[in-house]
């Protein structure tokens, strides 16, 4: 995949995140609710953005720290299995967002966003992306240059996919609060619920048979 494949394809897994309730908008949703304004739903979307791209640097990071010591194949396949396992549990188990109470600041919101998308696999299923995107580089790069390829690429994978993201859960959020409502909540999220354990183990597969 080219350089600009991958971008794309990140910030399209970014917008799909975006889609998912239990990974930010319902949040920002509720929270306008109960305030009775927009601007509640406009100042979730911060806090929300950064905990997830939090969570996607994090899995990115630890899959780098695994690619420093084991080789791409093994780190490769212990991705696949992972994401696997997250999906097949998906099946069975929802998490849903869940708070003590709906007053919440700035850190307390994005920590809420960085566990939830971590919860969901969120920044797991960036990985498989990244490792191509440096893979081959790597092979091609010296020694010096392989850790500033990584933070580049890290930087890279972290910005598009939060931008996706964002993006998609603010105007979902937005229309949702203006327009739609929760009434066709509870339908839509077991829908969404089954897309999404779906995702997981289809990614888990193609990653490990690529």
């Amino acid at each position: 995949m080219s350089e600009l494949g991958a971008w794309g394809m990140l910030t399209a897994l970014g917008a799909f995140h975006g889609v998912n309730p239990g990974m930010g908008w319902l949040f920002a949703v509720a929270l306008g609710m109960q305030e009775r304004r927009r601007r509640a739903v406009l100042a979730a979307l911060a806090p929300l953005g950064l905990g997830h791209a939090l969570a996607v640097a994090a899995a990115i990071a630890l899959a780098a720290a695994a690619g420093a010591v084991l080789s791409a194949t093994l780190v490769r396949w212990v991705v696949a299995i992972l994401l696997f396992l997250f999906g097949v549990q998906r099946f069975f188990r929802h998490v849903h967002p869940r708070w003590a109470s709906m007053r919440v600041g700035f850190r307390r919101l994005t920590l809420w966003s960085f566990l939830m998308a971590s919860a969901h696999g969120a920044g797991l299923m960036v990985v498989p992306l990244f490792l191509g995107m440096t893979g081959s580089a790597q092979a091609h790069c010296h020694v010096a240059a392989t850790s500033a390829l990584t933070l580049r690429a890290t930087m890279i994978a972290t910005a598009f996919h939060a931008a996706g993201y964002l993006a998609v859960t603010g105007v979902v959020a937005v229309v949702v609060f203006e327009k739609l409502g929760l009434g066709l909540l509870r339908r839509a999220w077991l829908n969404l619920d089954l897309l999404w354990a779906v995702a997981l183990v289809f990614t888990g597969l193609l990653t490990y048979l690529t």
